[in-house]
């Protein structure tokens, strides 16, 4: 099999696309004897799930390495320890993945092996029934935890039923109504090379890249059916307060709004300031809610990358007794910033902070194979990597201030607090 529409961007990343569909992406790095990969599946995850099968790539991912037509899940995991490598899968959002790190010596036997997990599982019935126990304790150890409880109910409010709106490990109910058939099926229809993004950083070379890929994945054939991705109902702004009684020292409290997919003009803008709201000791909500005032355990703010519509939060553990003082700082911080623009300086430090981390993220094999599969699976492709700074770098003051009032306005509001008065 040949391989067709070659690119070379930024320098010593390679991106092509192979005759079976299987986009490549190669990143050479000779300075260690190591090559880690990620495997992206573009239509999966939980934006594909049914909601009567939430949280069905979750359990794929936990029982897809449990055996194959000629291997059994000891089998499989004494091949991993023995080359001292690691295998795994990971579901998400927007897409399904598996990761593989391994020496440059073993990378064609961890390859293989991936080949034979990823073409032809078996999903043991045991295995299934194992691995749908550990989730269903997962689930309700959650349950349990307010800070969970507390996004859980916000992302209800904000999503409905948008996939969105579940949790990627499902609920107890639906995990349970998966059979072997689902799992399956779900292979089947998704686990397809025109679907797949192989994303490789370390110690090989483009040829011997695209070699050992073929020759695993190359007798690989599409299915005849198509992939759609259902209709959901259009997400509209609607606050809500969700007030919940747990147990527990302290009082969480979230602020949401909905916000932008990754490919919207005011996605950077969104990503700048939830870096300044929350990122860190030297963050507006930090130094303002904790340092100065005292209100709380934990604050911070965060603005997951989504393919559609994410959701912008900000939060805050407090005592009980400061619940009302707390949910009053937070909104007062974000209303701030549609009322006063940042200051070049603010403007800057945030901007350096963001590239910064932005940066460090970089250090690792795994974490550039990861994030160059990522961008090629959210369709923004490797270029996005170089594009990034420049965007963030061209964000203005007037641009920041234009984009809170547009999103931070409208806050639906999720409170777990112990008390049962809360004004």
């Amino acid at each position: 099999m040949k391989s067709s529409s070659s690119v070379s961007s930024p320098k010593f990343i390679h991106r092509l696309q192979l005759e079976n569909g299987i986009t490549l992406i190669v990143r050479e790095n000779p300075t260690a004897d190591l090559i880690s990969g990620r495997f992206f599946w573009k239509q999966a995850g939980t934006l594909w799930e049914k909601p009567e099968k939430a949280g069905i790539f979750h359990l794929l991912a936990s029982v897809i390495t449990k055996g194959t037509q000629t291997m059994s899940s000891l089998d499989i995991a004494e091949a991993i320890e023995s080359m001292g490598a690691s295998l795994g899968g990971n579901t998400a959002s927007d897409y399904f993945m598996m990761s593989i790190k391994t020496v440059s010596a073993d990378f064609e036997a961890i390859l293989n092996l991936l080949g034979e997990i990823l073409r032809s599982p078996t999903f043991p019935e045991e295995q299934i029934t194992l691995e749908k126990q550990l989730i269903c304790q997962s689930i309700r150890s959650q349950q349990e935890q307010p800070f969970n409880v507390a996004f859980n109910q916000l992302r209800t409010e904000i999503y409905g039923e948008h996939p969105y709106g579940h949790s990627i490990l499902g609920t107890e109910e639906t995990v349970c109504q998966v059979s072997r058939a689902d799992l399956q099926q779900c292979h089947y229809e998704h686990f397809r090379p025109d679907n797949l993004i192989i994303s490789l950083s370390g110690n090989i070379g483009l040829d011997k890249a695209v070699q050992l890929i073929e020759k695993t994945f190359g007798t690989w054939k599409n299915t005849s059916h198509s992939l759609t991705l259902s209709s959901f109902p259009p997400l509209t702004v609607a606050p809500t307060e969700m007030i919940t009684h747990q147990s527990s020292q302290q009082a969480i409290i979230m602020l949401g709004y909905l916000a932008v997919g990754v490919d919207h003009v005011d996605y950077p803008i969104l990503k700048l300031l939830s870096t300044y709201l929350g990122n860190g000791l030297s963050s507006r909500l930090f130094v303002e809610l904790r340092e100065k005032q005292g209100l709380a355990y934990d604050v911070s703010a965060f603005f997951p990358t989504r393919l559609q519509p994410s959701n912008f939060v900000t939060y805050i553990g407090t005592a009980p007794q400061n619940t009302n003082v707390a949910i009053e700082g937070l909104k007062k911080e974000t209303e701030r910033l549609c009322e006063i623009e940042l200051t070049s300086e603010e403007l800057q430090t945030a901007k350096n902070k963001l590239l910064g981390q932005y940066a460090l993220g970089k250090q690792t094999n795994a974490e550039v194979a990861h994030l160059y599969g990522w961008y090629e699976t959210l369709g923004l492709g490797i270029e996005f990597d170089q594009k990034f700074p420049d965007l963030i770098n061209n964000i203005t003051s007037e641009m920041v201030q234009k984009v809170a009032k547009d999103y931070l306005l409208s806050p639906y509001l999720s409170i777990i607090s112990p008390e049962t008065t809360i004004n």
